[in-house]
């Protein structure tokens, strides 16, 4: 072979491995719509004030937003888990199915400070159609003595893993 045709083909080998990945995901989805997701939604049943690092006790609501207006879709994964990644709390055990513009939320009262500052949820959901992805987000908010926090977290889509 001449060297201009390996280079060639070198060529074409680099874009085949820069760019198959991108056409593998691209498949699953269809204009921006998609049939699935897991998500990872970030939660904080406190957050640390002062210099001595004091815990400040929150309220954490996650709320999962079906925003299709034509489709259902179905959760089949709401699990909670703690800063060090165990799980706390499986919220489902059957599939449970959000019409179209239907939302569901979950609350972890002020006083369960087991999930800390690193807490957060896993939701796995699913449709039979290409249909909007949910918004799911998680509200914290709490007060103590004069003071009042409150903030949001959104979700983030969790590719599978290329082994």
């Amino acid at each position: 072979m001449t060297k201009k045709c390996l280079s060639k083909w070198t060529l074409i080998l680099l874009c085949l491995c820069f760019f198959s990945p991108l056409f593998l995901h691209a498949a699953d989805k269809k204009n921006g719509l998609s049939k699935g997701q897991l998500v990872y939604v970030p939660a904080y049943s406190h957050i640390y004030i002062g210099n001595r690092e004091k815990p400040f006790l929150l309220t954490v609501t996650l709320s999962i937003r079906n925003i299709d207006p034509n489709h259902p879709i179905r959760l089949t994964l709401i699990d909670y888990y703690e800063t060090q990644g165990a799980l706390l709390k499986k919220h489902i055990d059957k599939p449970v199915t959000l019409k179209p513009l239907e939302s569901l939320r979950y609350v972890i009262p002020e006083k369960d400070k087991t999930g800390g500052s690193g807490a957060n949820f896993m939701i796995k959901w699913q449709s039979d159609e290409f249909v909007n992805a949910p918004v799911i987000e998680s509200i914290m908010i709490g007060t103590q003595s004069q003071q009042g926090i409150s903030f949001t977290s959104r979700g983030q889509e969790v590719l599978p893993s290329e082994k």
